[in-house]
């Protein structure tokens, strides 16, 4: 009877496992970069830094996820406005100095990240949002009679009156595919750099510097 107690409670588990993993959230991505500093004596001295939380989905073998025309990055809106740039919490920039994109200045603080995806013409998004922990956490907020919630889930309920910045990317089509969201700080100085967003074969980027 034991052993047969053993089985059961074996097979309850593995069923438990395998529907856990089936039902894995994206894994979590963090990109961070240091600006403003400098080497001394083999030493990194002063500078600060920028760092970028958010999820990382999978392919998981879908294709022509962008499409084109005017459908371009439509399906991985799920009826949101925006693009979350990646998925589940809501992306996050923090930054203890004050950043310039473009013409545009960002002051020290914590963002909300989304994306305006169109074909070759991205434009990203700052907002002063806050990022809700969990999806029953932005409900919650609804059921209360927030019409406009201080906090979102990925970028339900967005609208552009939060707004910080909006910066226009550079968008292309590269030879290989990322099987991840992929969000890094490339070609970077100790000035600033360019901020990238690469999944499938889309790779969007925007300069930024320390703001003077």
């Amino acid at each position: 009877m034991r052993t047969f107690a053993s089985v059961l409670a074996i097979v309850g588990l593995v069923t438990l496992m395998a529907h856990a993993q089936a039902r894995r959230p994206s894994p979590r991505g963090w990109a961070a970069t240091q600006v403003g500093g400098e080497w001394v004596d083999g030493e990194y001295s002063g500078g600060h830094w920028v760092e970028v939380e958010y999820g990382r989905p999978i392919l998981r073998g879908r294709t022509n996820i962008w499409a084109s025309g005017d459908q371009y990055g439509k399906g991985l809106l799920l009826d949101a406005p925006v693009w979350r740039v990646g998925a589940d919490e809501s992306t996050q920039l923090m930054t203890p100095v004050d950043l310039q994109f473009g013409a545009f200045r960002l002051p020290a603080g914590r963002y909300t990240m989304f994306a305006d995806t169109e074909a070759m013409a991205w434009t990203l998004i700052f907002s002063t949002y806050r990022a809700a922990e969990t999806y029953r956490e932005a409900g919650l907020l609804r059921a209360a009679g927030f019409r406009r919630p201080p906090a979102l889930w990925g970028a339900y309920g967005y609208t552009p009156e939060r707004d910080v910045v909006r910066t226009p990317m550079k968008v292309s089509t590269v030879d290989r595919s990322a099987d991840q969201v992929t969000i890094a700080f490339v070609n970077m100085t100790q000035h600033g750099g360019d901020l990238m967003i690469w999944w499938d074969d889309q790779m969007a980027m925007t300069p930024f510097r320390v703001a003077p």
